[in-house]
């Protein structure tokens, strides 16, 4: 049956138009006409939103009910992944007679390797994947994906068309539409959560810097006869250097310097745990190796096996002039004598702390005579290096040392510090700077 058209001009043939066409015609103006909406729905619902598992659920709701599916999936895949199939989110929509399908991963792979829609209404006999197992209730597929400047983000997988005849390819079309619309507003959500998340990190790391500086001393102590100072530079915003000075009894300062595994983060809280148990060791006026092997048990007990600390603990008797000291895999400090310029190295000790809970340290002592200067310093100090890769090394400590041992304590560990910083010369540092100056006055 067909009809002439009323306004068409003549009467020729091709201006008659059958029935069958006009309902195709109308059939797939309806199509357009829902596809349009679905997209402006979805536009409307994913547009506004920077929450990107909100985003994701409203994908698979939307995009389950555009293509009459039995259930849909979006998975993300993590890029910082050693694999880049590891599933990072998983989000899903299903009636409740159905299993919750997982997207396989030869097809995850597959995806990735073609970045491109895929249709299968016979998966089992599917020569792309054949030989894979397939759940024996997935009767057909459709996947597409989610592509984010060439680079694959996930995927939109679709399961079981509500239809005898399967998938159809307007239904790829529909789904690839969605994936394109909506890839850039996933990508967008999760970089918006990653920097709300790294802004956060970063506000604790800033109070955790202000917390530790809280804790180290703000100035060296005031002792008659004597001029001591100290100061550490972190290598990120908070550090695992320590140094402290622990009044013990009237005429005895603890004068500790230490050195904990790690950087960062970690390292400032350890630092914390070693200053609470070196503090909490030191007021019981137990000697020097007793409280150092007290504290190695401490730390060893409370820290992860990996995680350890080298300290210099020394005791100074300001009434006899002497330094009692324990050196647990520190760095060997430099004591320099009024009359000489070859420094004496404080040596004796055992293991740094946290690696065996016993060991048997040895102690120290040494006389502190009018005009003697001991520094203390952390590796940072002689592991610094320049842009050629270079370390300061202790040649230079020695010669930045006897060049300005005339000056105070702090004058001393500033001009060292700019001889570090000046041989850096803008090359990434290695570790925290760490120094302290002890001179006896004449």
């Amino acid at each position: 049956m067909s009809f002439r058209n009323p306004f068409s001009k003549g009467g020729s043939p091709d201006s008659e138009v059958s029935i069958e066409q006009l309902r195709e015609e109308n059939v797939q103006l309806r199509r357009a006409v829902e596809e349009l909406s679905i997209l402006n729905d979805l536009s409307r619902a994913i547009g506004a939103s920077v929450d990107s598992e909100d985003i994701i659920h409203k994908i698979v709701d939307r995009s389950m009910r555009a293509v009459r599916a039995e259930q849909t999936v979006v998975t993300l895949v993590d890029r910082e992944a050693d694999t880049s199939m590891k599933t990072l989110v998983r989000a899903m929509t299903s009636s409740s007679e159905h299993p919750r399908y997982h997207l396989n991963e030869n097809l995850l792979g597959w995806m990735h390797l073609y970045k491109k829609p895929l249709l299968t209404n016979n998966p089992a006999s599917d020569d792309r994947f054949r030989g894979l197992r397939w759940d024996e209730t997935i009767n057909s597929i459709v996947c597409v994906p989610l592509v984010v400047k060439s680079e694959l983000i996930g995927v939109i997988t679709s399961y079981n068309k509500k239809d005898a005849n399967g998938f159809t390819e307007e239904d790829q079309r529909l789904l690839a539409i969605i994936a394109g619309q909506s890839a850039q507003i996933i990508e967008n959500a999760r970089l918006y959560e990653e920097e709300k998340a790294l802004a956060t990190i970063q506000e604790q790391v800033r109070l955790a810097a202000g917390i530790q500086n809280e804790l180290l001393p703000r100035r060296g102590p005031e002792i008659k006869g004597y001029d001591i100072a100290a100061r550490t530079i972190p290598a990120q915003l908070v550090g695992g250097d320590y140094f402290d000075f622990i009044r013990v009894a009237d005429s005895e300062l603890a004068i500790c310097l230490g050195d904990v595994s790690g950087k960062g983060l970690p390292a400032s809280l350890l630092m914390a745990n070693l200053q609470a148990t070196l503090r909490g060791q030191a007021i019981t006026g137990a000697p020097v190796k007793d409280l150092v092997a007290r504290s190695n048990r401490l730390i060893h007990e409370s820290t992860d096996p990996e995680k350890f600390a080298t300290l210099f603990f020394g005791l100074l008797d300001t009434g006899s002039h002497q330094i009692h000291f324990c050196n647990a895999g520190h760095e060997n400090p430099m004591m320099y004598r009024a009359a000489g310029d070859s420094p004496e190295r404080l040596e004796s000790g055992g293991m740094a702390l946290g690696v065996l809970d016993e060991f048997p340290y040895e102690q120290g002592s040494v006389p502190m005579g009018v005009g003697d200067c001991l520094v203390i310093f952390s590796d940072g100090i002689t592991d610094a290096v320049n842009p050629f890769d270079e370390p300061f090394g202790e040649d230079q400590l020695r010669a930045s040392i006897t060049e300005h041992r005339s000056l105070n304590s702090a004058g001393m560990i500033d001009k060292i510090i700019e001889a570090v910083l000046a041989h850096e010369n803008g090359a990434d540092r290695v570790d925290d700077l760490t120094l302290v100056v002890a001179k006896r006055d004449g």
